[in-house]
């Protein structure tokens, strides 16, 4: 399980110069990953990006995740939209990531999902509490990138392979934020996958 986190916190990363170089190592870790947690779509997605030249794979980067905003990374904002709740949320993030020994680098904020993977990699028994609030959005995010027909979409099932099954309350409050959007945001049905796509209880989770 902690392996299929980190590897796929640095795969949702944007692939600058340094990760994208890392893409043999990264292949070779995911080798040591069962199909059962995610190594079989870890190992797709990094086969795929190992055939890539590394501006391809950060245009691909931006385009996935820069310019929808149902494929963002940031997770409270699905539950959270952009009320002030969203900054209670972002606080207790943060003071978790302190109080585990961890500081944020970067300039992420603290609910960008390669930071909240890493951090459950590190510490699993804080992490599994994060993941499990946040997993309505991870659900959605998987969602979304299987409608955008992303290769990313990979990297989301390995790590939906390692999380607990969703529950009945948390399939339900994804496909209502799928149908309503955020809390006080007026979109609608357009930036999220259709509740369709969204899969029933445990399905291939």
């Amino acid at each position: 399980m902690r392996l299929t986190l980190r590897l796929s916190a640095l795969l949702l990363d944007y692939p600058d110069c340094e990760l994208f170089a890392a893409t043999r190592e990264l292949r070779a870790a995911a080798d040591d990953i069962p199909d059962s947690a995610g190594g079989s779509e870890l190992r797709a997605f990094l086969d795929r990006r190992a055939a890539q030249d590394e501006i391809t794979a950060q245009e691909e980067y931006v385009a996935t995740f820069d310019f929808h905003k149902r494929a963002s990374l940031h997770l409270s904002y699905y539950r959270d939209g952009d009320r002030r709740q969203r900054g209670a949320t972002l606080l207790g993030l943060k003071r978790r990531y302190r109080e585990a020994g961890l500081e944020l680098t970067g300039g992420e904020l603290p609910d960008y999902l390669p930071a909240i993977l890493e951090f459950a990699a590190l510490v699993p028994s804080e992490g599994e509490t994060v993941l499990r609030r946040m997993r309505p959005g991870i659900e959605l995010l998987r969602a979304s990138l299987r409608d955008l027909r992303t290769p990313y979409a990979d990297v989301l099932d390995a790590v939906a392979k390692v999380l607990p099954a969703m529950s009945a309350g948390d399939l339900d409050e994804a496909r209502r934020i799928a149908l309503e959007g955020p809390p006080d945001e007026q979109v609608g049905l357009a930036p999220f996958a259709p509740p369709e796509v969204m899969p029933t209880v445990g399905a291939g989770l």
